[in-house]
């Protein structure tokens, strides 16, 4: 393609996509129209995290992180709650988390609670958190979309990493790597730099992510994993190895299951729940951590529901010792009898 094709095709998307602030667009219009890539700056650094707990890299990053990161859900997309939410991202902080993790969906497609929550304390302490957001869309234009409006909830002019979101069938694969599909807003979107890392995340089924990590050399991978994940479709076992092999970072999602796998959870009184006829879990919280920091992940994200949970998980992750191998088989062996609640997110398969 000629220089003067590519010119062309990044104005029609300057066209085409309307940003939310004057000053976002006017950063993406230097850009697609054919300006100087942004600088990206250096990598966080928040000095408190050695301090707090072990850290690992992640992947062929560069980066450091913190063995337990902030997940965007929780407490972190709940409407209006801008009264919890924001300082317990604060405290996170304060306790030396660096990484942080959200979505254009979580809170809602259009409110984007969560994206709205970590903006207020980026604005103000973004040098200090690796910036996760993710992209639902799959094609190229609507993606951009996505990401402009993230860049102006999240009150920053660059992502950290950028996730296509919840790859859960074959076909949303071929959509995001067809001609128009999302992969290739990714790829402008790093070489612009506006987004420094490229990943993926899926939690239904684990030949999917196989399959697009088998097409495009991405950063890291968000996969769900947990003591339940041997019984059906398990990701420890058969992408986990692939992901290693390629160094990506590796974040462990669902390590709790929203509370499914532990002892302490408590069956929704209400018939019509989506959780209605489950019962209590196996695990505690320790037990749960230190199953998935046992396995080779960089680090998990967990949402909260307050600071008081935040705090307990933030002590877990700083007293972890890992798990020998007839530790992780028993605690396997006791998820069984729940693990079709705590699996809910897999893929149905005949």
């Amino acid at each position: 393609m000629s220089d003067s094709k590519k010119t062309d095709s990044k104005i029609e998307r300057r066209d085409v996509l309307k940003l939310g602030t004057a000053a976002a667009a006017g950063f993406v219009a230097k850009s697609v129209m054919g300006g100087e890539a942004q600088q990206m700056p250096g990598l966080p650094n928040n000095p408190l995290t050695p301090k707090t707990m072990p850290t690992r890299n992640l992947g062929k990053t560069g980066y450091q992180v913190g063995i337990f990161s902030l997940g965007g859900q929780s407490a972190l997309e709940k409407a209006d709650n801008f009264d919890i939410a924001v300082p317990l991202i604060e405290r996170a902080l304060d306790l030396g988390i660096n990484y942080v993790d959200t979505s254009a969906r979580y809170g809602g497609v259009e409110d984007r609670w969560s994206e709205q929550y970590f903006g207020e304390v980026m604005k103000t302490r973004r040098s200090e958190a690796y910036l996760a957001t993710k992209s639902h869309d799959r094609t190229r234009d609507g993606s951009w979309k996505l990401l402009e409006r993230s860049l102006n909830l999240l009150k920053t002019d660059h992502i950290d990493l950028w996730q296509m979101h919840a790859l859960s069938r074959m076909e949303q694969v071929d959509d995001s790597f067809a001609k128009g599909g999302a992969i290739e807003a990714f790829v402008e979107a790093r070489d612009q730099g506006i987004v420094r890392h490229l990943g993926i995340s899926g939690h239904a089924d684990p030949d999917v992510l196989i399959a697009a990590i088998e097409r495009f050399d991405f950063d890291t991978v968000l996969l769900a994993v947990n003591a339940a994940d041997p019984h059906y479709l398990s990701f420890k076992e058969r992408l986990l190895p692939l992901a290693v092999e390629k160094e990506m970072g590796i974040i462990g999602m669902k390590i709790p299951s929203r509370g499914l796998i532990l002892e302490s959870w408590k069956t929704p009184d209400d018939p019509d729940s989506r959780f209605a006829g489950t019962v209590p879990g196996t695990l505690n919280m320790t037990e749960a951590m230190r199953y998935v920091l046992t396995l080779p992940v960089s680090t998990v994200i967990v949402g909260c529901d307050d600071i008081p949970q935040l705090e307990e998980n933030i002590e877990i992750a700083r007293s972890f010792n890992p798990m020998n191998e007839t530790q992780l088989a028993e605690l396997e062996e006791r998820a069984k009898p729940v693990h079709e609640q705590v699996l809910f997110y897999r893929s149905r398969k005949a």
